[in-house]
């Protein structure tokens, strides 16, 4: 297993860290958000009903599902540059010797 540079990991971490607080961000914004102004979102709809019920029904869901997608997909393309290797990691993670 390779040493990873101190830098470097602290990139990878900030990075990783960034889009989590964003992700985190845009999960607070339409869960909690769109329910404190329900009020005023009353005069928007989306397929006939009210914005407000339209993201407490269905679009809080939506949206948490495509957080958990766009997470992976990113997730994915940050270790990718990093160079992180999955297999190396599952074969690490399942008891094989390690090269010295």
């Amino acid at each position: 297993m390779r040493k990873i540079d101190k830098s470097q990991a602290d990139a990878y971490f900030r990075e990783k860290n960034m889009y989590m607080i964003l992700f985190f961000g845009i999960w607070f914004i339409v869960s909690f958000g769109v329910a404190a102004f329900a009020d005023s979102l009353t005069e928007i709809e989306i397929i006939g009903f009210p914005l407000h019920y339209f993201m407490g029904a269905i679009g809080a869901l939506l949206t948490f599902i495509i957080l958990l997608f766009a997470n992976a997909i990113i997730g994915d393309r940050i270790d990718k540059k990093y160079g992180i290797d999955d297999k190396r990691n599952e074969e690490l993670s399942s008891g094989k010797a390690m090269d010295h």
